[in-house]
């Protein structure tokens, strides 16, 4: 009856034994436990980069005006001053009095209305930064497997060019 446990040598050995058929056998066959879990984060990292383009909400009504209110003031400024080119061309005369009129606007009016345009469109830029939307990121890039055996063969020559194709 003790001739078993003599020949393996007791539970420990008997355990390393189990441990290295398990390894050997690893080798010819796909681990069914390491694949399902490999699989399974495959889907959850294709579910999150999916989820993440439906993350955010679509504005409402209100939302949408108000937006379409705020992008005005830029085309408008460009407009208005091509408007100024062209009134200067077909009425010189009426566009230097305007002009000399907007010379007797006090100094610090002048800057008053630097600031708040500045503030307006630095306050939008500003939303605009907070509140962009990232891509998800991709994934890291996955190491190969060091394959000792073929980096040997490899530093030997043994492995002659593959033909492609």
């Amino acid at each position: 009856m003790g001739l078993i446990g003599r020949i393996l040598g007791g539970p420990a050995a008997t355990s390393a034994l189990g441990s290295a058929v398990t390894h050997v056998a690893e080798v010819f066959t796909v681990n069914a436990t390491k694949k399902m879990e490999a699989e399974a984060e495959a889907y959850r990292a294709a579910l999150d980069e999916h989820g993440a383009e439906f993350r955010y909400a679509r504005a409402g009504l209100f939302d949408r005006v108000v937006n379409g209110l705020n992008r005005l003031p830029r085309p408008m400024l460009a407009l208005g001053t091509l408007g100024l080119f062209v009134y200067a061309m077909l009425d010189p005369v009426a566009f230097a009095q305007r002009m000399v009129g907007l010379n007797y606007v006090p100094e610090p009016l002048w800057w008053l209305l630097g600031a708040i345009v500045s503030f307006y469109f630095g306050a939008r830029e500003a939303y605009y930064l907070r509140h962009r939307s990232t891509p998800a990121p991709p994934p890291a890039p996955v190491e190969a497997d060091e394959n000792p055996a073929l980096a040997e063969l490899m530093v030997k020559g043994a492995v002659a060019e593959v033909p492609a194709g």
